[in-house]
């Protein structure tokens, strides 16, 4: 426990540094999402009793065995799925996640449309926006952008907040952090998903509202 408690404390210093020392220090903390895909029940139960109440996980039916039991003891807690969403697992991600991230194409948008409802447990989302407009990855093509969040929006009433995205590995982060900035400025949208554990405090100088982390939080994973 020691451990994650450490590790919690630290990443949480970086955060308020980085903040401090940005543009947008006026603005509240960004949310530390520590991103509980693959790690032991033990180190998320230990996570939990420490205070940690926001977590990330990337597949709708893995979040579902882990998490089902845990959301029905703590109810503070926030589960947000930062993966790849399959049409077919919409009806299920409604009811278990309280923010969606990962909006990236119009038959998923129609999907989730068409089964959101008053009961839903998903309040509000995020379109991921693929940057680097890599072929291999998840994620919106950026010369799409504005014309499908209008869509999500206005004729969807999707409730969408924010901006997610995933740097490539090998360019410099900074430039994908900023060119997303660019795009919820131009679009009014207030939330950006952005930095994990190897460039958060980077993400931070560019306005990140919450940044997802898992190695340097939960320590390497054990499978």
């Amino acid at each position: 426990m020691e451990s994650i408690k450490h590790n919690m404390n630290s990443v949480l210093q970086e955060i308020k540094k980085a903040h401090k020392n940005s543009n947008f220090s006026s603005l509240p903390y960004p949310n530390l999402i520590a991103v509980s895909k693959k790690q032991s029940e033990e180190k998320i139960d230990l996570a939990i009793n420490c205070g940690q109440k926001c977590f990330g996980e990337n597949r709708v039916q893995e979040a579902q065995q882990r998490w089902s039991k845990r959301l029905e003891m703590n109810k503070n807690i926030e589960l947000r799925l930062i993966g790849p969403l399959q049409s077919n697992k919409v009806r299920q991600a409604l009811n278990l996640f309280d923010i969606i991230e990962t909006i990236d194409r119009e038959k998923l948008a129609n999907e989730i449309a068409k089964n959101l409802n008053n009961q839903s447990k998903t309040k509000s989302f995020y379109i991921q926006i693929n940057t680097g407009s890599e072929a291999q990855k998840s994620g919106l093509n950026p010369l799409e952008a504005d014309t499908f969040i209008e869509y999500c929006i206005r004729d969807l009433k999707l409730p969408v907040v924010g901006l997610m995205c995933i740097p490539p590995q090998y360019e410099e982060p900074s430039m994908h952090f900023a060119f997303l900035k660019k795009i919820a400025d131009k679009n009014n949208l207030i939330e950006l998903s952005m930095g994990m554990s190897n460039d958060f405090t980077e993400a931070i100088k560019f306005g990140a509202t919450s940044v997802r982390i898992g190695s340097l939080f939960f320590g390497a994973r054990e499978i």
